[in-house]
């Protein structure tokens, strides 16, 4: 249920990558029964968010996830800084939560305390014992420009580019929820 008074927030899952080590699409990977994108998503969904975007991957498969839409990245092979500008950029609301499709233990709560740590900080990520730039809460109006001159003069390092921006970080209470899964033996770690 979402928490009263959270500002509203697109969610938004980078589904675009490579996923050269899993050897597969990761957002089709099933997790306990599920595809990781798809649980990404319903994280997203109970945390309150108004819209949920899939950004990237195969546009067609995609919404039968959970998502709302599912946009093509406008800087395909580019990194997650193209797939964070492209959720910026298509976003309904002006915080967009931004999420890795890799993360299947992602929580609701950790969603929300996100949003709520945004305050007037242009961007808020999760803090394990260093910066998760891939579960953070942005304001699409503040970041998108730098971001977007970030990228134009060659960055494409999502943590490099937060060093542009006035970041709040927020301690996650479980930072396993925070764990990727890049490889087939890291399902089962």
């Amino acid at each position: 249920m979402p928490e009263a008074g959270l500002l509203p927030f697109t969610g938004a899952v980078l589904t675009g990558g490579r996923s050269t080590r899993m050897g597969t699409d990761k957002a089709f990977v099933e997790v306990r029964g599920r595809p990781m994108a798809g649980r990404v998503a319903a994280a997203l969904r109970a945390a309150g968010a108004v819209e949920v975007l899939a950004v990237g991957g195969d546009l067609e498969r995609l919404p039968s996830l959970g998502f709302d839409r599912a946009v093509s990245d406008r800087h395909p092979g580019e990194g997650p800084l193209g797939g964070v500008l492209t959720a910026l950029a298509a976003a309904g609301h002006e915080v967009v939560v931004v999420l890795a499709c890799d993360v299947p233990a992602a929580r609701a709560e950790s969603v929300v305390a996100i949003v709520q740590g945004l305050g007037d900080h242009d961007v808020a990520v999760a803090m394990t014992d260093r910066r998760e730039p891939l579960h953070g809460a942005w304001r699409a109006s503040r970041c998108l420009p730098v971001l977007v001159e970030a990228f134009e003069r060659g960055e494409r390092a999502v943590h490099r580019a937060l060093a542009l921006l006035d970041v709040g970080e927020v301690a996650v209470a479980d930072p396993s929820t925070l764990r990727s899964v890049n490889r087939p033996a890291d399902l089962h770690g």
